[in-house]
């Protein structure tokens, strides 16, 4: 059975990433300190403020490193995915730099946070969109989306108040999403999916 661990560095709540994941075959392992060796993927979940995701990530900056060195499969999953990057105008502290670019308020005159469903649209095939097309739903909680500097990264985009924004980032074995696949229905599933399915062919 494939084992994903899901980084439990307190911020956001766990429990319905670890159900989702349960539900698709997987083994979840919440990781705290120890178990890095024993995963197939890893999962960086999150909701919250960017500068406590920073300061409470930073313990485990090296493991992440040198397991998406490794070449294993890696998620963000919201400020988790935000995480991924530089820095965020949220607040202050460090993201992980696994991607280039920072993190930025959405300026819409919408209501924020945007909470609620938007499309996808899919702008660069990677592996978490196979079997997903342009048009599909998800889920979201954010006042806030990353600028890529590099736009290849970018696989999916939303739009909200008349802005769009990258919904799905990826670079080779790294992933994020800034939506909640555990909570956005059949797309959602599709994308946990797909992500399993990496870890098994890793």
């Amino acid at each position: 059975m494939v084992r994903i661990g899901v980084l439990s560095y307190g911020v956001g709540n766990l429990f319905s990433v670890v159900s989702a994941l349960s539900k698709l075959g997987a083994e979840v392992v919440l990781l705290k300190g120890s178990g890095w060796d024993s995963i197939d993927g890893l999962v960086i979940p999150g909701v919250g403020n960017f500068e406590e995701g920073s300061r409470n990530i930073a313990f485990h900056r090296d493991e992440i490193i040198e397991f998406l060195s490794s070449g294993s499969p890696v998620l963000g999953i919201c400020l988790g995915m935000q995480l991924l990057f530089e820095g965020s105008e949220e607040g202050p502290g460090q993201g992980l730099g696994l991607l280039r670019g920072r993190v930025l308020r959405l300026r819409v005159r919408a209501k924020l946070p945007h909470i609620g469903w938007s499309r996808l649209r899919v702008v660069r095939p990677c592996e978490l969109v196979e079997g997903i097309s342009s048009g599909e739903w998800v889920y979201y909680v954010h006042s806030y989306a990353p600028s890529p500097e590099e736009p290849e990264v970018v696989s999916a985009v939303s739009e909200y108040g008349g802005l769009e924004f990258p919904s799905i980032v990826f670079r080779r074995n790294l992933y994020g999403t800034q939506f909640h696949p555990e909570k956005s229905g059949g797309t959602g599933r599709k994308v946990l999916r797909n992500f399993v399915g990496l870890c098994v062919r890793k």
